[in-house]
């Protein structure tokens, strides 16, 4: 309620006229944007802003910290949240998260996607359990993206929303009986939103992202026997979960709310959260219902902490499997660790979609689906993922063939005994041409894709995303760096990606024309990722630099 914030001095009536922190938007107008960009979600932010921003910042360098002591050698260890490096209070070895909510207990399927209007009806429409509306990795953060996204999300949990596709002139809109229960991911924690400064500072898009949902739909989605649920992105350790947390309570106290409302998925998609699961659910436990095995940023998660270390040099992507040793430990532990705390433990992501053109190679795509699937529900998963309303079907009979209640929670895994160096044990197999051409292919399209407003893309059969985009530049950037040979012999080197590089944009004008070739951004799509490989320096995430060519 907005007299619980006003309880609040530095934000108490707060208004662009008023005395207070100043509020600057430099976004271009978006329709409806009044709708929600709202005095309360104008205030929210500019509270949050102010009492974690400086928080958030002081982790951001705590993360360059770690990295510099990784580059000198250090190893991460495992942290629990008993040990005193979770630095928390004397936690009993049999805690448990709070209750999970009725419409989350079943979360077998899960499709993920863009906060496009098409793409959440039928993401809701489809015979899944959940939709994650994605604010992150499927998403390029134009600010009309961004603005839309939220008009979108306000006008799904009111019912309204339809959408009239100009092409065939197919009107969308809900089912009247049930849809997905609806997730969000906000945007991470290392993200700014540069279209926002609030104080003549730049406000995290993470932040943004959480607060303008928070305030705009809090109340409806009580009203609709719902609440406010999260996927938590790119976390690194427990103090980052812990100022999630913080948020978390900060705004249920200001909106009315009861505590524990809110519920969290964390994301374990960086290698150095795979270390701090239990202390990451113990930091959430009022508000967490589960982690997640985000495969495609975890390895790249693993390239880039590692990156400087010629003993962690990985292989072709396309041999860096789920069941390869330090994968197959990941989500052994993440299971172990989520069922003895009564949190969820979700499955990763199929990438393959639905091949219409070419009936055995669709075949053989939803065979390869079917049997991720099973692997993940015969481990102990309580749920996985998809990109694709198409691949809905058979994620759904390989968890059904395996679970027989709402979760798997009874399992408990006592034959895991995960080590540092079980997650840390780099796999083996060849670096390959085709696979440096790959990596340059889906890179310098994703980005090309990227830079016009579409963080989405299917490529040769395959839905890309950030994760996968980050994959193919962090491998190059690695295969150069530390002089890598190829099945045939000969090293990576800057020269090669060059050719290679030059040779790939050739086949890209072939397959998409020379009008969007020389026309559109891909001429500056194809330079900033060969700038990227070829720097010394590491670029933390490619949607950084990226950022700075969007609107």
């Amino acid at each position: 309620m907005l007299d619980d914030m006003n309880a609040e001095p530095d934000i108490a009536g707060y208004s662009r006229e008023q005395a207070g922190p100043k509020i600057e938007i430099s976004g271009p107008w978006v329709e409806r944007s009044e709708e929600v960009l709202t005095p309360l979600s104008m205030q929210l932010l500019a509270s949050l802003h102010r009492r974690f921003n400086p928080r958030r910042l002081e982790l951001l360098a705590a993360r360059d910290h770690r990295q510099a002591e990784l580059d000198a050698g250090a190893l991460p260890e495992l942290v629990h949240a008993h040990t005193p490096l979770a630095a928390v209070e004397k936690a009993p070895g049999d805690w448990t998260v709070g209750p999970i909510p009725s419409d989350l207990r079943d979360r077998r399927v899960e499709i993920t996607g863009p906060v496009d209007r098409k793409m959440i009806i039928n993401a809701l429409n489809a015979p899944v359990s959940c939709f994650m509306a994605d604010f992150e990795d499927s998403c390029s953060p134009t600010w009309g993206n961004i603005v839309r996204g939220q008009v979108n999300l306000r006008d799904a949990i009111s019912g309204t929303i339809a959408f009239a596709d100009p092409e065939n002139g197919r009107v969308y809109k809900l089912h009247s009986e049930r849809t997905a229960t609806l997730i969000v991911r906000p945007r991470g924690w290392h993200l700014p939103e540069k279209h926002v400064r609030i104080g003549g500072e730049e406000v995290s898009a993470a932040l943004f992202d959480f607060a303008l949902f928070m305030a705009n739909n809090h109340e409806a989605l009580a009203r609709c026997g719902t609440g406010p649920y999260f996927y938590l992105p790119k976390l690194e350790n427990h103090l980052e979960a812990r100022l999630w947390n913080d948020v978390f309570v900060v705004t249920q106290d200001a909106l009315g709310m009861k505590r524990g409302t809110i519920k969290a998925t964390v994301l374990i998609e960086t290698v150095l959260a795979a270390f701090e699961m239990d202390a990451i659910l113990f930091e959430l436990r009022e508000h967490c219902a589960g982690l997640n095995c985000g495969r495609w940023d975890y390895i790249f998660s693993f390239i880039k902490k590692f990156r400087n270390r010629p003993d962690f040099l990985l292989p072709d992507r396309a041999v860096v499997t789920m069941d390869r040793h330090f994968l197959k430990s990941y989500v052994d532990l993440l299971i172990q660790t989520c069922h003895r705390r009564g949190a969820h433990a979700m499955g990763g992501m199929a990438a393959y979609i639905p091949i219409r053109n070419d009936a055995s190679a669709n075949e053989l795509a939803m065979a390869r689906v079917r049997a991720d699937k099973l692997r993940e529900a015969n481990a102990g998963h309580d749920g996985t993922w998809i990109a694709h309303p198409g691949l809905a079907q058979t994620a759904l009979e390989a968890f059904n063939s395996v679970m027989t209640g709402p979760d798997q929670l009874h399992v408990r895994r006592p034959d895991v005994n995960v080590t540092p160096a079980d997650l840390l044990r780099a796999p083996e197999g060849e670096i390959t041409e085709a696979g440096l051409r790959g990596c340059i292919r889906v890179g310098v399209q994703y980005i090309e894709s990227w830079l016009r407003g579409n963080g989405c893309v299917p490529l040769y059969n395959l839905m890309e995303d950030a994760a996968t985009a980050e994959i193919c530049r962090a491998q190059l950037w690695q295969w150069i760096r530390h002089g890598a040979r190829t099945n045939d012999g000969r090293v990576v080197t800057e020269g090669r990606f060059d050719r290679l590089l030059t040779d790939e944009l050739d086949s890209i004008h072939r397959e998409v024309g020379s009008a969007r070739l020389a026309g559109g951004v891909f001429p500056t799509a194809a330079r900033l990722f060969a700038a990227m490989i070829k720097q010394d320096t590491f670029d933390e995430f490619l949607t950084l630099p990226a950022y700075e060519h969007l609107s």
